[in-house]
């Protein structure tokens, strides 16, 4: 599959996506775009279908859900099998995310969250099983994100 060309009606449908994909239709999307509303959907299928919108989830408060820790863990994978653990390391009940990482020492990121210690542990515990070496936790106390805004900013530079 070759690299998918973004224009900015695709870079605006992607930042309106990113903002709220679960409220604004496609004709919400298209007056933002100046483009119709048939044309923001067959855009939504194509950008999906060449991977460059993976999928759309919930954005969940873990702390709200009952589950007051998130930890990030630092790893260290062999550089050859860092990639091929990633799923099994997501199917670990409690990891939330993963991240290949490719400067620095570690590369492997970790994102954990449980109710107690004991949860974290037990996760800790299975990556040290798959022969990952945890070089350090880190506790998060928030996280909190917001969509990529350069998305939209080199449309509004070319119509200077």
């Amino acid at each position: 599959m070759t690299e998918y060309e973004l224009d900015d009606i695709d870079r605006e449908i992607i930042y309106a996506l990113q903002e709220d994909a679960r409220n604004l239709s496609s004709a919400e999307i298209a007056d933002r775009t100046d483009a119709s509303s048939s044309t923001v959907r067959k855009r939504i299928q194509r950008l999906e279908s060449e991977g460059v919108i993976k999928g759309y989830s919930a954005n969940v408060d873990y702390q709200k859900s009952g589950y007051p820790l998130r930890m990030l863990l630092f790893c260290t994978a062999p550089i050859p099998k860092r990639g091929e653990r990633i799923q099994d390391i997501l199917d670990i009940p409690g990891v939330v995310s993963v991240q290949e990482l490719v400067t620095g020492e570690e590369n492997l990121l970790v994102t954990v969250v449980g109710e107690t210690d004991e949860d974290i542990t037990t996760v800790a515990n299975a990556l040290l099983d798959m022969e990952l070496t945890v070089s350090d936790e880190v506790l998060v106390r928030s996280h909190e994100t917001t969509p990529f805004d350069d998305l939209t900013r080199e449309r509004a530079a070319s119509d200077e």
